[in-house]
């Protein structure tokens, strides 16, 4: 699939939030078919660039180029904090939005379609949950859900944003077993994670963001002591309230 995916190319990506930065002047590469982890201190601008990434943020200069991909193509995966749980759904319905493209708007669910939405929620380990409603599901079960989603989507990139935040070691497991195979299968995946023994069990390549870039490539390098105290001190020295520079 590698030859299939595309590079995701940020060149001088600066986001502001009412003319302050947010993230400042990033440029890299997520090459085709990379497993990249993001990482840094609380308020980096790691979910911020994803955001922008999936154009809900837009740019205050920069660019970034998709590879002829739009963001429709990709998998995403927002923070927990972020989904409504309260919308009347069951595990299937939720399961099944992952084919919105194949369905169309007012489409139906084809039998085949069905049946790789049972296998995604096998593979996740909640067969038999399909009429569950997902308010009653624990924050492990439901994020097993989402990632059923895009099993079912099947997408050729994931953007995923904190998938492990609040849930059990077992879900968070099997979860990294799934990302570890969609990078076997050659998909690009990017993840904002905050677990650095994660990072490093998983991600060959990690972006060290402290609004800046502080190391982009080969995890162990990236997230040496001396970077990671420099982010730090970077983080903690960012000027909330500066304008917004030049490129």
């Amino acid at each position: 699939m590698n030859t299939l995916n595309p590079a995701i190319t940020l060149r001088n990506v600066t986001v502001a939030y009412d003319r302050h930065p947010a993230v400042h002047h990033v440029s890299g590469c997520f090459a085709p078919g990379s497993l990249t982890a993001l990482a840094g201190p609380n308020g980096a601008g790691k979910s911020t660039l994803l955001k922008a990434i999936m154009e809900e943020l837009p740019l205050a200069e920069g660019s970034i180029d998709r590879g002829g991909l739009s963001v429709r193509d990709f998998g995403y995966l927002p923070q927990a904090a972020e989904i409504d749980r309260h919308f009347p759904l069951s595990v299937a319905d939720t399961v099944m939005l992952g084919a919105w493209r194949e369905m169309g708007a007012f489409g139906g669910a084809t039998r085949a379609c069905a049946q790789r939405a049972r296998k995604a929620l096998l593979n996740v380990g909640l067969e038999g949950f399909e009429a569950r409603p997902i308010g009653s599901l624990s924050a492990g079960q439901f994020q097993r859900v989402l990632f059923a989603r895009l099993l079912l989507q099947d997408a050729r990139v994931m953007i995923l944003d904190e998938p492990f935040t609040a849930i059990d070691a077992r879900t968070t497991a099997d979860l990294l077993a799934i990302i570890r195979d969609w990078h076997r299968d050659g998909r690009t995946v990017i993840a904002v994670l905050h677990d650095f023994d994660q990072v490093r069990s998983t991600f060959p390549e990690t972006l060290l963001l402290a609004r800046e870039a502080v190391d982009w490539g080969p995890t162990e390098k990236a997230l040496s002591a001396a970077n990671l105290v420099r982010a730090r001190a970077m983080a903690e020295h960012w000027d909330e309230n500066a304008p917004h520079c030049a490129a």
